[in-house]
Order: C-alpha cells, then structure tokens, then sequence
C-alpha cells in the first residue's frame, strides 16, 4: 500500500507554537541563502566532465556510507547494494540493488539520512508518494529518467542548489587535472580543492607507500629528506592554492602536535622510511607534522582542519575484502588540551594562523573545545560532525558550546559529503535547528529578535565563508548573485 510523502514545513521546528513562530521568522531569513560547502568529498569529475549521472543506485545507495553501513548491520551484503570492493564494481542489477533499499527503507527511521533522502525525492525529484517495496521501480524509474535530462546534470544541479561554493578534497599526490579542466572549462562555478596530505604522513595507512612516489614525482622534490619532504608539501600546498584551496584538511587518528627539533625530525624520519614502523613512532611523526602544516599556514595563509578520533576500518575483514571508506569507521575518545599543547605553545597567538578543530567526542565540546577556542586567537570550532550531523547533534553542539566560546568562535555548518544531491538538505536540517535554537533563546528573553535575525545569517553565510577566507573570488568564477 503506497503512502503519501509528506515533508512537513515546520520540521525540526519547536512544537512550542509561539517559539515555532520565531523560528519561522528565522529560517525564513535564511532559506535561500547561497550555500557555502567548504568542506566535502564530491567528486571534482563531476564538474569537469558534466557527464550525465549513471542510475539511482550509482548516484544514491552504492557510494553513501549511510545508508550501507544500516543495510549492511542488518545482514544485507555490500555486494547485493552493488559497493565496490576491491575485486570492482559487482555485477549486481542496480534495480535489484534499490529494491533493497526500498524494502529496508523503515531502518532509516530517526536517522538524519531519512530527512536528507526524503528531501532529496520530494524536493529534487519530486516524488509525492513514500518509498516502499510497492514504489520501488517508480522511483528507480523516475530518476534515472530525471538524470538522462540535462536539468540533471552536475552543473545543472549546482547551480539549481544555489552553491556558491564547493570544497572537493585531494591528496598531495593528485595532479589535480579535475580542477584545472573545470577552471579552463568557461563554465565559472566555483568548485575549489583542499590539501589533504594524510596518505603521505601517515605511515601506518595501507596507500602511503604508492601515494609517498606519486608525492616524489609530482612536487618534484628529493623527498626522502626531511627537507625535501616538507619542500614537497611547500611545492604542492602552492600547487593546490593555484587550484583555488583556501585549506588545508588533516585527519589524524588523534590530535597530537609535537615540536621536534629539525635534527630528531630527521632522525625520525629516516627511521620510518627505513621501515622501522611502531605506533609510537607513526603517531609522533603525525603529530610533528601538525606543527610543521601550521607553520606552512603561516606563510601560505592556508586554513588548518583538524578532524581526529575516528577508528578508520575498524572492521578488518571488510577492510580486506572492499578497502576504505565502507562504514567501519568508529568514534573514539579524544583528547585536545594536552595533545595540543605543543603546537599552540608554539603558534597559537600569531593572528596569521586559523585553524579549525572538529571531533567525533561529543564529551568534550563543553570540557576542553570551548574554552581553548574561547581563549586561543588561532582556534575556532568546526560543526557538529559525521556521527553527530544531525538535528539532535547539532542542538547537543550549540547547547556545550555556546556558553563558553560564543557563536563567533565556530565557523557554521559544512556537510562534509561524497552525497552531492544531499547537500542542500544537509544544510536546510542545519538552518533549521539554527533556527530553533536561536528562537528559544528569543522566547526565553536571552537575546531579543534583532539580534537572533543577525546572528542566523552569520551562522549560515558570513561565518563559513570568512573562516575559510573564500571573500575573494577568482577571476574564472562567477560573480555572485545579488540579493
């Protein structure tokens, strides 16, 4: 029996009716604002290439750790949801794969990835009827029809989405020829890259060791010397500037900073390329290497992104069987004060350096996030993140922060997505919960209406698009669009 798809207006609104009102108001100021996305994972091909996506499956299921990883916890195989292992793309029929989908689709319930993929089919498809068994080919059907039109492709539907920024994320060993076509393109939306250098820091990760060659070949450097190594990353930080970076993206197992002399860097180095590789010695290299980004930042003015505390893989058979990426990665504790002593002992009062600290350790956004960012002139809160982007751990984030660091200590929302079409719904369930936490502290007496009315649009627009340094447009980018 088919449903209708009802996505109401006042989602994630107060049940309050008078503070429902203020929040109204609120989101009503910010509901078509451009989007700023200046951090993510989409795939830059799209946007140099425009070709037309593949089908519902390519575009929404296979690639979106989301939604497999809750097909996946209950006994639905990878395989049948046509994911890439390492022995390829399975032969799977992507109707079938959907169908999978559609039939388990009530184990997204109270999960963010049900309001995200119910606003991607009401709002970008159109759909008036719920997903089910019974409208799984309708759906399957509809939208591959929609992405064989040109209204559907990548750029098409940038711009639809009224970005007007996107941050794709690449590696010092990516050539960036992605970026380069898209500039030279004449198309003039403004999709930029991110320095992500973990694959050639990292030496306990599993592609350090081809992504380590690639670095050598395309900086050019002698980088099995320390300086060599860190004039590498020089040559490719300007290479990744040149293609519209405004930052730099590090995530490391934990936040741990270190400031070694040049001689036991060195020392260390050597030793690890040497393949004498422990834990210890791995992780005091990685948190060396923080310090070292932050000193790059100060000459090249690159934002730092510190995202640590996740497990990655956690699950070593999947991990075996169909590599990174695969819904395996797992929270874990995090500690900030001490870990970040070193380098803020070193850099944290030099107004030339910004860096941005997200965490999967919800425990510590009112211990140890909020008062460093509410003292350290070089720090400033990301979003709520990952496992926590969500309505509740957005509100859970605003709740602990606030008190301590204020609103203008944090950055705004960023999706920090590999699901393009889920982008502007990521964003309205983040303007919405704005909303409403703005609006209680109006109905509570704790700010009045002017006030709330600033502050949304900073929260959405202004605080993103200062924190990331993307005031200056380039040349081949599109003006943005008045009002």
């Amino acid at each position: 029996m088919t449903r209708p798809l009802v996505f109401h207006d006042d989602r994630l609104f107060p049940a309050d009716e008078r503070t429902r009102g203020i929040a109204r108001a609120l989101y009503g100021q910010v509901k078509a604002l451009p989007i700023i996305s200046p951090h993510g994972h989409t795939d830059p091909a799209w946007f140099a290439t425009n070709a037309p996506f593949e089908d519902a499956t390519d575009l929404l299921l296979a690639p979106d750790h989301y939604l497999f990883r809750m097909l996946y916890s209950q006994g639905v195989s990878l395989d049948a949801l046509k994911v890439r292992s390492k022995a390829g793309v399975p032969s799977t029929d992507p109707r079938e794969a959907w169908r999978l989908l559609a039939q388990n689709f009530h184990l997204f319930r109270g999960t963010p990835s049900w309001l995200w993929l119910n606003h991607v089919f009401s709002q970008v498809f159109g759909f008036k009827v719920f997903l089910s068994a019974e409208t799984s080919d309708l759906y399957f059907d509809t939208i591959n029809e929609a992405l064989a039109t040109e209204a559907f492709r990548p750029r098409a539907l940038f711009d639809r989405f009224n970005i007007e920024t996107l941050a794709t994320t690449e590696g010092p060993q990516d050539r960036l020829e992605h970026h380069k076509a898209i500039r030279e393109s004449g198309w003039g939306g403004h999709v930029v890259t991110a320095y992500r250098p973990d694959a050639v820091i990292d030496f306990e990760d599993e592609r350090f060791g081809r992504s380590f060659e690639r670095f050598a070949e395309v900086s050019g450097q002698d980088v099995t010397t320390w300086k060599g190594y860190l004039e590498g990353h020089r040559v490719r930080r300007q290479a990744f500037i040149a293609a519209g970076a405004t930052s730099s993206d590090h995530g490391h197992p934990t936040a741990a900073t270190a400031d070694l002399s040049a001689v036991e860097a060195e020392a260390l180095f050597q030793s690890l390329l040497k393949g004498d590789v422990t834990p210890a010695k791995a992780e005091l290299f990685r948190a060396q290497m923080l310090t070292e980004m932050a000193r790059m930042s100060l000459d090249d003015g690159l934002v730092m992104q510190i995202h640590p505390g996740s497990h990655r893989n956690h699950n070593v058979g999947l991990l075996a069987s169909h590599g990174r990426d695969k819904g395996a990665d797992i929270p874990m504790r995090t500690e900030y004060v001490e870990a970040l002593k070193p380098l803020l002992t070193k850099f944290g009062n030099d107004p030339r350096l910004s860096i941005i600290l997200f965490t999967l350790d919800e425990t510590v956004y009112s211990r140890e996030l909020a008062p460093l960012a509410g003292h350290y002139p070089v720090l400033k809160l990301g979003p709520s993140w990952w496992f926590h982007d969500s309505p509740e751990g957005m509100m859970r984030f605003r709740e602990q922060v606030t008190e301590t660091a204020g609103f203008y200590n944090t950055v705004g929302f960023n999706d920090d997505t590999r699901a393009f079409l889920s982008i502007p719904a990521r964003h309205d369930v983040a303007r919405r919960v704005d909303s409403a936490f703005l609006a209680r502290m109006v109905a509570e007496h704790r700010m009045d209406e002017v006030e709330a009315a600033e502050l949304i649009v900073d929260l959405t627009y202004t605080l993103p698009k200062r924190a990331y340094k993307l005031d200056q447009r380039p040349d081949w980018a599109r003006p943005v669009a008045a009002g």
